[in-house]
């Protein structure tokens, strides 16, 4: 079997190592992989997020089969168009990807079927978010920014200053 992974970080990196142990991979593609990843895969510069790219990757290398790793291009709909192709995935289409895509969206979902969850409240501006604080005055907070924020959206802010410090 012949294996595309996309992405080039830590997640994709151990992934392809376990797939390197399977007797059933003949090959193993990764776009755009790294250093590391490229002991265990042939790796390829076409950025995860280059739906097309990727597509026309997948149909040079005649791969059986894509595994879509970042959550950019699953929210983007990498899968969907994969599939579209032909192509065997895993990951989830875009309209699951949303879960990981929105933290509100999931938030309201999870307290609409009753999925245990911690409390919540959503703010569309930084001064209804700051009025908020200043009003329950609790700390430590979490504060997270909905979409992507590519691991980096979450801040357990201590105080009011690291608060507010997050939501600008």
């Amino acid at each position: 079997m012949k294996i595309l992974v996309v992405g080039g970080g830590g997640r994709e990196h151990a992934i392809i190592m376990k797939l390197a142990e399977s007797p059933q991979v003949d090959a193993l593609y990764c776009a755009p992989g790294n250093g590391g990843i490229a002991k265990y895969a042939e790796c390829f510069p076409v950025k995860a997020t280059d739906i097309d790219g990727i597509v026309a990757l997948a149909k040079k290398l005649e791969v059986d089969y894509v595994f879509v790793a970042p959550d950019d291009p699953l929210v983007m709909g990498m899968v969907d168009a994969l599939q579209a192709e032909g192509f065997h995935t895993f990951g989830p289409k875009k309209n699951a990807a949303i879960l990981e895509g929105s933290k509100v969206f999931s938030k309201d979902l999870m307290q609409k079927y009753h999925i245990p969850t911690a409390e919540y409240h959503v703010f569309h501006t930084p001064a209804d978010a700051q009025a908020f604080l200043k009003e329950v005055n609790t700390y430590p907070t979490v504060i997270k920014a909905d979409g992507l924020a590519l691991g980096k959206g979450v801040v357990i802010a201590q105080n009011e200053e690291e608060a507010f410090a997050a939501i600008s």
